[in-house]
């Protein structure tokens, strides 16, 4: 994707990452525009997440750059990556919410932790999320009261409370039934426009990104398979891109983990 750096919440250049001796990313780059919604597709290990935390600043990279509104987040302080984390909405596949708060305290939790507001306030932005993300009058229940469903849109509206600039998510619509699936698009979608967010989405699901995202990058093998709008991609004629984007067992990209030599083979 071509853009100005002006244009670009996120700039990944030459990105190379490993685990030990193992290669996760190999020369990455990826342009994130400001007030998109963005999707980090592909098969499981690839080091989707692993982009997620080099965003964050939770992990250093081996060589390359990541730049979050024009600042390269590896060379941050510790003092300055705590201020800049601040502006980072996260919403992770199992809500992480905590069990022993009501759906108030859970979504409160940021304001109260990062802000001097003073209560009544704080109420007021807590059910103006509950709200918008169709919650209201359930702010006295407990976590384990609520479906899958309900938590995640808790979960989405305390990423949001402190009013980010930028949101990511890791795999938002793992184990939701297909209507929860539906609703936690939609309110992606309405956020990240009436809030003008810029959202990275990592997940494996196609059928959603299709309709959410507005472009997609497909890692395969530690580098970018392909990129482009979803419909593009859905007609690309790149095998790896191809076999991905319709399920297709037979392909370029492998099921199985390439394991050390040395190991068990059940051929043997």
């Amino acid at each position: 994707m071509s853009n100005q750096t002006s244009e670009c919440a996120i700039r990944i250049r030459d990105l190379v990452f490993h685990r030990g001796d193992r290669l996760i990313l190999d020369h990455v780059s990826m342009d994130i525009p400001r007030g998109s919604i963005v999707a980090i597709m592909g098969p499981s290990g690839v080091g989707k997440t692993t982009i997620l935390r080099l965003i964050t600043g939770q992990l250093v990279p081996d060589h390359g750059v990541v730049e979050v509104n024009g600042q390269p987040v590896s060379s941050m302080s510790r003092k300055s990556l705590q201020q800049f984390r601040k502006g980072i909405g996260i919403l992770l596949q199992n809500g992480a919410l905590f069990t022993d708060l009501t759906v108030f305290e859970n979504v409160a939790t940021p304001l109260r932790e990062h802000s001097t507001l003073p209560e009544p306030l704080i109420r007021r932005l807590v059910m103006l999320k509950l709200h918008a993300v169709g919650l209201g009058g359930t702010e006295e229940l407990m976590p384990d009261q609520l479906s899958g469903g309900m938590a995640r849109r808790v979960a989405l509206a305390r990423a949001v409370v402190m009013d980010p600039g930028l949101m990511l998510y890791d795999e938002p619509m793992s184990g939701l039934d297909p209507i929860a699936v539906s609703t936690i698009g939609r309110l992606m979608r309405e956020t990240n426009d009436a809030l003008g967010l810029t959202s990275v989405v990592v997940t494996h699901n196609v059928r959603q990104m299709s309709k959410l995202a507005d472009y997609c990058y497909i890692l395969a093998d530690a580098r970018i398979a392909g990129e482009g709008p979803p419909g593009e991609l859905l007609d690309s004629k790149n095998p790896a891109v191809n076999q991905f984007m319709k399920g297709q067992v037979d392909g370029p990209i492998h099921f199985h983990f390439d394991a050390e030599p040395g190991g068990w083979n059940l051929l043997q």
